[in-house]
C-alpha cells in the first residue's frame, strides 16, 4: 500500500475516524492493527520479521536495564545487535557477499560456486532494525528508560507512517507519545493535511514525472548522448530529492493528523553550500544516526587527525553499504567520505583562495558560487548512487556533455510529453521557490499573509497533482532499503 494511492487514502480515513473515536488501551491496539495490516499490504509472511525484532529488543531492552553486571548488560546488548544485523545480512547482503567473495577469489585463479539465497528483501528492513538498535543502544548507555509495555514498544517499531522509508525514530522522541492518548487539535490536522499535500505534490508531479525518463537513460547509458546523460543525470537528481522528502513530508503529516510528531528528516539540502551542510540537511534521522551510533564510538573527531579522518571514511563506506548490497552504493558512500576529508584538509587553502578573487567582499556571488559547485557535485556522485553498475556509471561520468546532439524525443519516450515539459518546468521552479521560502520564513512575500491567496496556493496544489500527478504502481525510492 502506497502512500500515493487511493487505497491508502481510504485505509488512512477509515483508520482515522476510528482512532479519534476511541481511547486508551484499544485506540493503541487498533493503531497496532493498522500498522501491521499496512505493513501486510507488501508481504504477508514478512510481518513475522517484524515480531521477531519486536519481541527480542523489548526482552532485550528490559533485560538491560535490569542487569548489574556490566559484562551481562553487555551480552544482552550484544545479542540484539547481533540478531537484529542478522536479519539484515541474511536478507540483505548474504547474496552480496557471497558473490563478492566468490569474485575475489576468481581473481586469484580459484573457482567457486558461490551459495546464494532467494529470498526477497522485506520492505523498509533497513529503516525499522535501525530504529530498534537505536533502542537497546540507548538504553544499554541509560539514554532512555526501558519500556514496560510492549504494546507501546511494537508501535515504536512498528508505526505506519513512517515504518517503511523512515524518518528513523529515537526512543526518547517517540516512545513517550505512546503512553498518552493524543489531543485532538483541528490546527495539527490542517497542518498535516498541508504538509501530506505538499508531500504528494513532490512525489506525484516531480519525482513520478521525472522516473521514466532517468529510467529509459540509466537503464542503457550507452544508447544516448553526453547532453542526454547530463539531463537524465540531473533529473534523477530532482526525482531522489522529490520522491524521498516527499515521502517524508506525508510521513510527517499523516502523523500529526493523528497527533504524533516525528522527526524533520529533511531541511532544503540543495540549498547547502558545502558538502558538510548537505549532510546535516539530508535524510538527518539517517546521517545522525551514524554519527551517533558509529561515528562518534569510533572516536569521531576527539583522535588523532589520522584517525578522525578513518572514522569519516569508515562511517560514509557502511552508510553507503546501507543505502544497498551493491558497489556502487559503497563507492557513493566513499565519494562523500573522500568529500568531507578533502574540504577539511583545504580549508584554508579555500579560505585564501576566497580572499585572493574578493569573494569575501561579495557574499552573494561567494554563497552562489558555493551553492552552485555543492550542488554540482552532489548530482554527479549521485550517478554511482543510480548506475546499475561500476561500469555503467564510469560510463556516465565519462561521457556527460551540455553540447548537443539531445534529442527531445527522448524525454517523450520517457513519459515527458513535450506539451508537458514547459509545465513540469514550472513545477520545479516552483518547488524550489517554496523551500527557500520555508528556509527563509522572514522573505516570504507579504501576499502570502492574505487567507485567499494561501488558500488559491493550496487549491492549485491540489490541481497539479490531480491533472498533471502520475497516477499508478509507483514505489517509492527507499522502499527497496
Amino acid at each position: 500500500m502506497l502512500f500515493n494511492s487511493f487505497q491508502f487514502v481510504t485505509f488512512f480515513i477509515v483508520t482515522w475516524a476510528l482512532f479519534q473515536a476511541l481511547s486508551g488501551v484499544p485506540r493503541k491496539v487498533l493503531l497496532l492493527g493498522a500498522s501491521y495490516y499496512f505493513y501486510m499490504c507488501w508481504s504477508t509472511k514478512y510481518i513475522l520479521v517484524i515480531w521477531v525484532i519486536t519481541l527480542i529488543d523489548f526482552a532485550a531492552g528490559r533485560l538491560i536495564e535490569r542487569s548489574k553486571l556490566p559484562r551481562l548488560r553487555a551480552t544482552f546488548l550484544g545479542l540484539s545487535i547481533f540478531c537484529n544485523l542478522g536479519l539484515l545480512v541474511i536478507f540483505k547482503y548474504f547474496n552480496f557477499l557471497s558473490t563478492s567473495t566468490a569474485q575475489l577469489l576468481h581473481s586469484v585463479g580459484l573457482n567457486s560456486d558461490p551459495p546464494l539465497l532467494h529470498v526477497i528483501l522485506p520492505v523498509g528492513l533497513s529503516f525499522h532494525t535501525f530504529q530498534a538498535m537505536s533502542y537497546t543502544i540507548d538504553v544499554y548507555k541509560k539514554r532512555a528508560a526501558a519500556e514496560r509495555s510492549l504494546l507501546n514498544y511494537a508501535l515504536y517499531v512498528a508505526f505506519f507512517p513512517q515504518m517503511v522509508a523512515g524518518p528513523i525514530e529515537r526512543p526518547n522522541q517517540l516512545l513517550p507519545q505512546f503512553h498518552h492518548d493524543p489531543t485532538f487539535r483541528p490546527g495539527r490536522v490542517r497542518s498535516g493535511i498541508k504538509l501530506a499535500l505538499w508531500g504528494l505534490f513532490k512525489k506525484m508531479v516531480i519525482a513520478d514525472a521525472l522516473a521514466g525518463f532517468v529510467n529509459l537513460v540509466y537503464a542503457n547509458p550507452r544508447g544516448f548522448s553526453g547532453a542526454e546523460l547530463t539531463v537524465a543525470t540531473l533529473a534523477f537528481s530532482l526525482q531522489i530529492y522529490c520522491d524521498f522528502s516527499g515521502y517524508s513530508d506525508i510521513a510527517l503529516g499523516v502523523a500529526r493528523m493523528m497527533g504524533y510528531e516525528l522527526r524533520v528528516n529533511f531541511l532544503q539540502p540543495y540549498f547547502s553550500r558545502s558538502i558538510g551542510e548537505f549532510w546535516h540537511r539530508w535524510h538527518i534521522s539517517l546521517s545522525t544516526w551514524f554519527r551517533d551510533y558509529m561515528y562518534i564510538p569510533l572516536g569521531g573527531n576527539r583522535v588523532a587527525v589520522p584517525r578522525h579522518y578513518i572514522n569519516l571514511l569508515v562511517t560514509f563506506l557502511i552508510s553507503g553499504l546501507w543505502h544497498g548490497a551493491n558497489w556502487t552504493f559503497v563507492i557513493w558512500g566513499g565519494l562523500h567520505g573522500s568529500l568531507l576529508v578533502l574540504s577539511q584538509l583545504t580549508s584554508s587553502a579555500r579560505a585564501r583562495a576566497i580572499r585572493v578573487l574578493a569573494l569575501d567582499r561579495m557574499p552573494k556571488s561567494r554563497a552562489t558560487l558555493q551553492w552552485l559547485s555543492t550542488f554540482t557535485i552532489v548530482t554527479v556522485a549521485w550517478i554511482a548512487f543510480r548506475a546499475k553498475d561500476i561500469h555503467s556509471a564510469w560510463y556516465v561520468v565519462t561521457h556527460l556533455s551540455i553540447l548537443p546532439p539531445f534529442n527531445s524525443f527522448t524525454l517523450a519516450l520517457g513519459g515527458i510529453p513535450r506539451a508537458n515539459t514547459p509545465f513540469l518546468a514550472l513545477f520545479i521552479v516552483t518547488m524550489f521557490a517554496v523551500e527557500w521560502w520555508i528556509m527563509h520564513p522572514h522573505r516570504t512575500p507579504g501576499i502570502w499573509s492574505c487567507a485567499p491567496v494561501r488558500w488559491a496556493c493550496y487549491y492549485g496544489c491540489a490541481f497539479s497533482i490531480v491533472f498533471f500527478g502520475v497516477f499508478g504502481h509507483t514505489d517509492f525510492i527507499y522502499f527497496q532499503f
